[in-house]
């Protein structure tokens, strides 16, 4: 099994991918609580020159609320981190975390079905971009 869900763009630049990923995060319920422009961060904390790499922190607080009702060190786990990066100019990666995977190293059956529902909302994510 993935540990993650993941889709290829091209013919896109790296600023539209972020805003359409955005954009399919909302339409399956998640909100965007952190951006790292892991580039921008790499540049100014070591002077190092990375390519395009943002992480979005994403969240269905319907979902997380349910998994913490379940799991109360579900925490560590939240949010759910989706990538976008631009290894090589105009090809662009968007990965999603799979909960079903993750949600594998926590033993507590009832996490099951909430890591599966995430795990298909985000998969419909990383499809519809």
């Amino acid at each position: 099994m993935s540990y993650y869900i993941s889709t290829t763009l091209k013919n896109t630049t790296f600023k539209d991918a972020i805003e359409k990923t955005t954009a399919a995060l909302k339409e399956e319920g998640f909100g965007v609580l952190t951006e790292i422009d892991l580039k921008a961060t790499l540049k100014k904390k070591l002077d190092a020159d990375f390519y395009n790499y943002t992480i979005l922190g994403a969240c269905n607080p319907q979902m997380a609320y349910q998994a913490l009702q379940a799991e109360n060190k579900i925490g560590t786990m939240l949010p759910c981190n989706v990538i976008v990066q631009e290894r090589e100019p105009g090809v662009i990666e968007v990965s999603a975390v799979d909960p079903a995977a993750s949600m594998m190293a926590v033993e507590n059956n009832s996490l099951g079905d909430i890591a599966k529902d995430v795990q298909k909302r985000l998969t419909k994510v990383i499809q519809s971009i």
